[in-house]
């Protein structure tokens, strides 16, 4: 099948790394850019060399010139909703950089914008395209039985500079759905409720609280346990977070680049039952972060198959973010409404 052709709204610092995949890609062909400063949409595109793009600050007139396949949102947050709602009002599918929307609401009206074009929506977790969490899913789902338990740890001393350090709460409104998204991408279980307590260390150099402890009540009774910082100095995590399954048969433990592995119990006597390691199985063919991404969405247009991070999927993973601050703010376990 022909390449299909995409318009990127955004030339700041991801809206280039978009730009790069698709120019590597095999399957897409990049024939628009959007930015509101037209100058960095030009400069964007010929930097990657790519002097064919049709530049312009204002999405309708672009998409009117260039009749693309999709559209790639990399703009703010706050510019979201807008643009989602405008190109698939307009009858263009959408693949759009996390997070969804700055409010639920703002998120619902995207989803059902989707809903009313016909359109697919899909938000990229970038996370989700790893080699190592892909092996983790499957190890926890072949060897360890109903999941009770999953605990995740992310500590890092992260020396922003700039709007993050101003954020009311930087760790879990721009950071968390990356961790709370794999949550339920390894288990696959949804949220019900979250407990969350926000705070600042006296050492911490953001003026928000950059570091968080949540507890969601997940869907089958499992427990999902968050614990981060994003002012904790030395002995990092990964981005990708520490983590731990247990289930009926066993712990499955994975610490972001290594590979998982279990201890799954064989005994069947004493104190402690006996167990045997499995080490999992790694796909190092699988595409990673927003290549990963890009690819599964241009086949999902391809196919007609719903990809991770489609709209009404990804909407569950912003409102764990959302309920976790409303928690925090309240002091009250809160139920997810969605």
């Amino acid at each position: 099948m022909s390449k299909v052709k995409a318009v990127i709204v955004g030339a700041g610092g991801m809206g280039k790394a978009w730009g790069k995949n698709v120019k590597n890609s095999d399957d897409v062909d990049l024939v628009g850019w959007v930015d509101i400063n037209e100058d960095a949409a030009k400069s964007a595109a010929e930097n990657l060399g790519l002097p064919g793009v049709v530049t312009g600050s204002e999405l309708g007139v672009v998409l009117d010139r260039t009749k693309p396949d999709f559209v790639i949102d990399v703009t703010i947050p706050e510019a979201h909703k807008e643009v989602t709602i405008t190109a698939l009002n307009a009858g263009y599918p959408v693949l759009g950089e996390k997070p969804m929307a700055t409010s639920l609401d703002d998120a619902r009206e995207m989803v059902k914008a989707s809903e009313h074009s016909g359109k697919l929506y899909m938000v990229s977790q970038s996370r989700r395209y790893d080699a190592n969490i892909d092996a983790y899913r499957r190890l926890i789902r072949e060897h360890l039985g109903t999941v009770g338990i999953l605990n995740s740890d992310f500590y890092l001393g992260a020396h922003f500079g700039g709007f993050r350090d101003k954020m009311p709460s930087p760790l879990v409104l721009d950071m968390a759905i990356h961790t709370f998204d794999s949550a339920r991408y390894i288990t696959g279980a949804d949220p019900v409720a979250v407990y969350c307590e926000e705070f600042n260390p006296p050492w911490s150099w953001y003026e928000g609280n950059a570091s968080a402890s949540a507890i969601f009540e997940m869907d089958g009774g499992l427990r999902y346990t968050y614990r981060g910082s994003w002012c904790a100095e030395g002995k990092s995590t990964t981005w990708e977070g520490d983590w731990r399954a247990v289930g009926e048969h066993g712990t499955a433990i994975w610490a972001g680049t290594d590979a998982p592995s279990a201890d799954i119990v064989i005994g069947t006597s004493g104190f402690v039952r006996e167990t045997k390691r499995v080490d999992s199985i790694v796909d190092r063919a699988i595409k990673g972060g927003i290549e990963g991404s890009l690819a599964e969405f241009v086949s999902a247009l391809k196919n007609g198959t719903t990809p991770n991070g489609e709209c009404h999927d990804n909407i569950k993973s912003l409102a764990m973010v959302f309920a976790a601050v409303e928690s925090a703010s309240t002091g009250q376990r809160v139920a997810l409404r969605i």
